[in-house]
């Protein structure tokens, strides 16, 4: 596996671990505040990825890597 493809499965891993965790607070509702904040965290982590996986697509497109 090249490092390019390893970098994209990373990328969506942790992208759908973090809309996972988020999920899973917000869903919950005898969890703690803090846990509340963690879920939000986790979602606003998630969007991040997600933009980053977009730009780095575009990216390598551009290279033709």
């Amino acid at each position: 596996m090249s490092l390019k493809n390893f970098h994209i499965a990373f990328i969506t891993v942790c992208t759908l671990f973090f809309g996972g965790l988020g999920a899973l607070c917000l869903m919950l509702d005898d969890l703690p505040g803090m846990l509340r904040v963690l879920g939000w965290v986790s979602v606003a982590c998630g969007l991040v990825m997600f933009v980053y996986g977009l730009r780095f697509l575009k990216k390598i497109r551009t290279l033709k890597l």
